[in-house]
């Protein structure tokens, strides 16, 4: 049996609340999507792997890095913009060279 972890919550319901106020996306917001995207790739899994012995693959730690220059870059943005969710602003990972 797997289980899955529902995203979403009071975070969500406060990020609602502020769009529905006119204010924009704010820097922890970049911050919280770099997170989940990082989560959602398998990075956080691998670098358990990583403390056992298992070396992660240079794609992951590659990955990160850009995850994170790709966040920075965003929240430099005045105004940051609203769809900073969209995929246009955000590295892919590459799944041949996690294979």
């Amino acid at each position: 049996m797997k289980f899955r972890v529902i995203e979403g919550g009071l975070s969500s319901a406060g990020e609602r609340n502020r769009q529905a106020s006119g204010r924009g996306p704010e820097r922890e917001d970049i911050r919280r999507e770099a997170a989940r995207r990082l989560s959602a790739s398998g990075y956080h899994r691998s670098r358990i792997m990583e403390a056992a012995g298992v070396p992660m693959p240079p794609a992951f730690q590659y990955f990160a890095m850009q995850i994170d220059f790709a966040a920075d870059a965003i929240c430099r943005l005045d105004p940051i913009p609203a769809d900073f969710r969209s995929d246009l602003y955000w590295p892919k990972l590459d799944d041949a060279a996690t294979a």
